[in-house]
């Protein structure tokens, strides 16, 4: 009895330390993944602040820069490199107090950086950003209130305003659900893992008015 017990205690010492290990894992990986996003923040709006002073499109041109699919060829979005790595802009998450770079392409290696377009673009209302749940990228996203406001930069500093229209949770392998947002109206989705891993909370954005 007292050996059963012994070992009950071994085992519950050893699951708890497990725990907390993970746990220190998350939070170093978490504040690594934000500094890492930060610098790279930094170095991207350096860019866009030398394109934006190069660039001879008036400002009062902004509204007509992509027209509609039906009237013209709609042009990929602009990039820029920062160590090696292709970005297309900023997302911006005043209610969460969040500025975070967007990479152009998406990689489980390059999401321990910075949220990556999923699918889709800026210019077709379609955009999908995933990025991990760390609380310096994506994890407190579920958190955000309809109506709350997010804004992508794209490289020549020109702001494109979206409120939150909803919040849900999608399964893992729930794919197609997460890219019919062009059905559904949805101009800009941001998705993230659960704590398990499981599930997506996948928040929806329509453009601001």
């Amino acid at each position: 009895m007292k050996a059963a017990r012994y070992c009950c205690m071994i085992l519950g010492t050893a699951l708890l330390i497990s725990a907390l290990f993970l746990v220190l894992c998350n939070l170093y990986a978490d504040r690594q993944g934000g500094e890492q996003a930060q610098a790279v923040l930094s170095a991207l709006q350096g860019q866009m602040s030398e394109l934006t002073t190069e660039t001879t499109l008036p400002a009062q041109e902004h509204d007509t820069l992509f027209p509609d699919a039906a009237d013209s060829v709609i042009p990929d979005m602009e990039t820029a490199e920062v160590d090696g790595q292709a970005y297309i802009g900023t997302l911006s998450i005043p209610e969460l107090g969040l500025e975070l770079p967007v990479t152009a392409e998406y990689s489980d290696e390059l999401l321990k950086t910075a949220p990556c377009r999923y699918a889709g673009s800026l210019y077709t209302d379609d955009l999908v950003i995933a990025a991990h749940n760390y609380n310096s990228h994506f994890g407190k996203i579920g958190r955000l209130h309809e109506g709350a406001e997010l804004i992508f930069t794209d490289l020549h500093s020109r702001a494109y305003r979206f409120c939150v229209t909803e919040t849900e949770q999608l399964a893992g392998t729930a794919t197609d659900e997460m890219l019919s947002g062009s059905e559904e109206n949805w101009d800009l989705t941001l998705f993230t893992c659960t704590l398990n891993g499981q599930n997506r909370v996948t928040v929806r954005a329509e453009k601001a008015e």
